[in-house]
């Protein structure tokens, strides 16, 4: 409608907003509107400014491109002249910074967006320099929040183990995780052990030969070492046995045992990778529970097919990774096949508890829940290798775990059902009364207490105590020691008690001298009585402290709150308890001792230590 002579040179363009350019598939309801170059003349202008060596004018036209690069259209233009690979060198050279390299980053992510081309063929030296930017200590915001975008689209993405070496090139430096990082590294390991979700869908088919052979050479390394002199024209019979041994449920077709998905043909693998990797391991394991008569033999195959299914249902294989979830175990980052090393130390681990436990197949379940809670509990504890992993499990025997399960069950479970909560309502009030009553006693028994302030070198001491019928507080100096006579001059009726105070809100606590000891500060409580007149105490140590302050608040009848009472409390209320929940039902209680029986005819049992 303007005449323009060579349209199809020019385009339409938004002059608000993104800018992006007006094609068939965009809505054209603007208001004001822009001519532009066509976006290929535009895409190679833009290029050609970026390869410059004027830095200037490579900093304007990265802005630029940062802001183009939403455009679906200009970026197909820009990505067919290799645009991509001019970022990535760019970014691979290491010589930008800054402002330079936000916006360099903020246009490759923008133009990897559209998915025009694979993140499987982005460089593993572009991906560790990515990283390395995450990693440097004083890096620019809007650098890492773009790094951090970027490792994410490539772990989300990539369908190979490209991008899974290039964040091993972090962890494996020996430096210390980001704190930001670490959603990234969950998301890679989750998306990594995902790749394992095809083996662990897939059924063995029976008759395929090449997925029988691999069962072959299970049964070869085992039996028959490096060489088989009867090759495989080896007698039915004999493989059966082989098989049985072997520790298979279909022992005439093994092939059978992998139908079930999952763990389908993954389990195979790990199998196969323990008989090659580990050999000796897996001879071991298989020739030591095959030797058993006493029906105490673990049987490999089928515990390798539950461990690899246990395993899978820990990990969470083949399950999308969770927003804002930052749970990954750094030990999977250090070996390049840690997944296989991973189930090498399961299935030590699953046979070493089954002697421990002297378990039957009958007991094959119980097994796997205790394995299942070892394992568990070790990556709780985020073992950053292999070899930590092996330590954390040595220490979770199977005594270990039934200490453990008791020492749970009387702290959480059985402590907090309904019947127990109500035992220990009923419980409380004997025992808060208990507790009292042994205050008070101690208060009636009184203490002796240094006097404040002296400065001659022989102390002065004076005496308190509560009345028989605690109705008084008994008080008088000593005159030479603390085991001196005691004179009760002094009365304060516990009608006229107000309060009790400690710490700094005694009145003699409010001198200089008193508060530049830390100690004494601690220890102090003082009787406000009427009229406005207070007594005032430095306890001895901590213990006379909570004595004396629980006993004054109970007589007050205010809580007594001291860490003593706590403790106190805690310990009678669990010993009450576990007495009241002691297994007694239909066991008689002598009242008598039982009678001391008859000698024996001769002692010649007794042995002579000389």
């Amino acid at each position: 409608s303007w005449s323009l002579s060579g349209a199809e040179q020019f385009a339409l363009r938004y002059a608000d907003g993104p800018q992006l350019y007006i094609t068939e598939q965009v809505n054209r309801i603007q208001t004001v509107m822009l001519f532009d170059s066509q976006q290929a003349r535009a895409a190679r202008q833009l290029l050609e400014r970026i390869q410059s060596h004027s830095i200037d004018a490579r900093l304007e036209a990265l802005k630029e491109l940062a802001k183009l690069s939403a455009d679906p259209t200009f970026a197909a233009e820009y990505i067919n002249m290799e645009g991509i690979g001019t970022l990535a060198r760019l970014v691979e050279s290491g010589t930008h910074f800054g402002e330079m390299l936000a916006f360099t980053l903020t246009a490759f992510l923008e133009l990897m967006d559209h998915g025009i081309v694979s993140w499987d063929l982005i460089s593993i030296s572009f991906i560790k320099q990515i990283a390395g930017y995450v990693n440097q200590p004083m890096v620019d915001v809007s650098i890492l929040q773009r790094s951090l975008a970027i490792l994410e689209s490539m772990v989300l993405n990539s369908h190979t183990h490209t991008h899974a070496q290039g964040l091993l090139h972090v962890i494996r430096g020996n430096r210390p995780i980001k704190a930001e990082m670490a959603h990234q590294l969950y998301v890679l390991q989750v998306l990594t052990f995902n790749l394992l979700e095809e083996r662990m869908m897939t059924k063995m088919d029976p008759n395929d030969q090449a997925q029988r052979d691999i069962i072959f050479e299970l049964r070869r390394i085992a039996f028959d070492g490096e060489s088989d002199p009867t090759g495989t024209e080896k007698r039915k019979a004999t493989y059966t046995k082989d098989y049985k041994m072997l520790g298979f449920t279909n022992h005439v077709n093994p092939a059978m045992d992998f139908t079930q998905t999952p763990p389908g043909m993954l389990a195979l693998d790990n199998m196969l990778y323990l008989a090659k990797v580990h050999q000796d391991t897996y001879i071991r394991i298989v020739l030591e529970n095959s030797s058993r008569e006493d029906k105490h033999e673990c049987p490999f195959g089928r515990c390798a097919i539950e461990l690899t299914r246990t395993l899978c249902e820990i990990l969470q294989v083949g399950e999308l990774p969770n927003e804002g979830c930052n749970d990954y175990h750094p030990m999977f980052f250090t070996h390049d096949r840690a997944w296989e090393e991973f189930f090498c130390v399961c299935i030590q681990l699953l046979n070493k508890t089954w002697k421990e436990m002297r378990a039957t197949s009958e007991d094959f379940n119980k097994v796997m829940q205790v394995v299942r809670e070892q394992i568990t509990r070790a990556l709780a504890m985020k073992p950053s290798s292999i070899d930590q992993l092996k330590n954390k499990l040595r220490g979770l025997n199977y005594s270990e775990i039934l200490r453990l399960r008791q020492s749970e069950r009387m702290s959480q479970d059985d402590l907090h059902s309904p019947p127990i909560i109500e035992l220990r309502e009923r419980i409380l009030p004997e025992i808060l009364e208990l507790i009292k009553q042994q205050r008070l006693n101690r208060l009636c028994e009184g203490s002796c207490f240094r006097k404040l302030g002296n400065r001659r070198r022989q102390e002065k001491f004076w005496f308190c105590r509560l009345s028989l019928n605690h109705k008084v507080l008994h008080y008088g100096d000593l005159d030479e020691s603390p085991q001196g006579e005691v004179p009760f001059e002094l009365l304060i009726p516990v009608s006229d008690i107000k309060s009790v105070l400690t710490g700094k809100d005694c009145p003699h606590m409010k001198e200089k001298s008193a508060l530049k000891q830390n100690k004494v500060l601690e220890l102090a409580f003082s009787v406000l009585y009427d009229p406005d007149e207070t007594l005032n105490f430095v306890a001895p140590n901590k213990y006379e402290y909570c004595i004396w302050t629980d006993g004054l608040c109970a007589l007050l009848g205010r809580e007594m709150g001291s860490d003593l009472t706590r403790s106190d409390l805690d310990t009678l209320i669990s010993m009450e308890m576990k007495l009241r929940l002691l297994d007694l039902e239909n066991i008689t209680i002598p009242e008598a001792p039982p009678p001391v029986p008859k000698e024996p005819s001769s002692y010649n049992f007794t042995y002579n230590y000389s």
